[in-house]
């Protein structure tokens, strides 16, 4: 059963059965994640891989793609999030937690079809103001991407601009153009 724009608690929303897509509730609403289509899940892909070749290895951060987040009175479902190695949310046992509750380091919103490029720039805005160190926002079709850090944006970055994520994720810094690569049928 689909909900869409039904207005709720959080501890209501929570008790809900979970849904694909994802509901996520946000500012009192419930609403349907839009079912990503080929272009959203080949960058949240390519982007998993990049992350884990660097931030794995090291013990830096563990990458979490379509992780449910539960904090400041909301619960989304970002693209991806990653936390840092000893942020990860662990249970009593030392286990990744079945529930994020605390804001991720990183969270990945990539703009699908039919979603407001608006109201993700304000998601990523939201995510920073409240504990996230960056929000990322991609957008496919104008090939942009856009930072936020507490405080700051980047603007949209495009073509050879560089994405410098070394703040978060040591070592970590990419261009726009790496960043879309792979929307390439033969990327690899």
């Amino acid at each position: 059963m689909a909900i869409t724009r039904q207005r709720l608690t959080l501890e209501e929303f929570l008790r809900l059965p979970e849904e694909e897509p994802a509901l996520e509730y946000w500012h009192g609403e419930v609403s349907q994640k839009v079912s990503p289509k080929g272009p959203h899940s080949a960058l949240q892909g390519g982007f998993v891989l990049r992350l884990g070749i660097v931030a794995t290895p090291g013990r830096l951060a563990r990458v979490f793609p379509v992780a449910r987040i539960t904090f400041a009175g909301q619960s989304t479902v970002p693209d991806l999030v990653v936390y840092r190695w000893d942020r990860v949310p662990r249970d009593q046992q030392g286990q990744v937690a079945e529930d994020f509750v605390t804001p991720p380091d990183v969270a990945l919103e990539i703009l699908s079809p039919g979603q407001s490029r608006r109201a993700l720039i304000e998601r990523c805005r939201w995510y920073v103001e409240h504990g996230v160190r960056l929000a990322i926002f991609a957008d496919p079709p104008r090939r942009s991407v856009r930072l936020f850090r507490p405080g700051a944006g980047s603007g949209d970055l495009h073509g050879a601009d560089l994405l410098d994520l070394g703040d978060v994720i040591p070592g970590l810094s990419l261009t726009a153009d790496d960043f879309f690569a792979p929307l390439a049928a033969d990327w690899s």
